[in-house]
């Protein structure tokens, strides 16, 4: 693991002084894969690569600095601890409707010594009644298609904010698709880039929507409706 983190963080533009928080990071969550589901990937190697260097591209990609940040469906951790690693600056959100895997990422925060970092257990949609539009950037990975994303993340954004979504390098009809939804909750898309994670063949992409105004009051609506009838 860290000759892949030893490698990739340079080309990201980030110090090889956060390897050992990284590597923390990343033996909880193995440590804790033996007794409940976190992920699927167990090779040190692969989980550099495809966990944390993926997550940390965002911070170059996005431009991430003081932000504050909320990761819509963390699952795991990514891309919200590692962002919160590298951008020590940053307020960083951590929001998932699964209340073992909030458990897990508390404790471990805090064993990171992580002090930017507020773990939530709560859904999407009903958290957006209580942060509507507080938070400068909302990100997310590998959590819904893009018509269903945007109804749970842009509602949380700011104005003059943006949504990131880390998605496949096919994704281009999935952004079609999402247009309408895009235009009924304030947003616009601003770029499309794609990237190849550092050391490894394997090219993913962001999505960043920027909100250009308000998200009307109706949105989000109940989370069995957005599945239903996507905007």
């Amino acid at each position: 693991m860290r000759e892949s983190l030893e490698r990739g963080l340079p080309e990201l533009g980030l110090d090889a002084a956060l390897i050992p928080t990284l590597e923390g990071f990343a033996q909880l969550v193995l440590e804790r894969n033996q007794v409940m589901n976190l992920t699927a990937i167990t090779q040190p190697e692969e989980f550099a690569a495809l966990h944390l260097l993926d997550s940390l591209a965002l911070v170059l990609l996005a431009g991430l600095e003081r932000q504050s940040v909320v990761d819509v469906g963390c699952g795991a951790g990514f891309p919200g601890v590692p962002i919160a690693i590298a951008r020590p600056a940053c307020k960083v959100t951590l929001l998932d409707s699964l209340g073992k895997r909030v458990d897990f990422l508390r404790e471990a925060c805090g064993k990171l010594g992580l002090e930017n970092v507020a773990c939530v257990h709560a859904r999407a949609e009903e958290f957006a009644a209580e942060q509507r539009e507080q938070f400068d950037a909302a990100v997310s990975r590998a959590v819904a298609a893009l018509p269903v994303l945007c109804e749970l993340c842009l509602p949380l954004v700011k104005v003059g904010g943006q949504m990131l979504a880390m998605k496949s390098s096919h994704s281009q009809e999935e952004l079609q698709g999402a247009e309408h939804a895009i235009k009924i909750l304030g947003g616009q898309v601003d770029w499309v880039r794609d990237y190849t994670i550092p050391g490894t063949q394997v090219v993913h992409r962001v999505v960043c929507i920027k909100k250009v105004r308000g998200c009307p009051g109706k949105y989000p609506r109940r989370f069995a409706l957005i599945k239903k009838a996507p905007l």
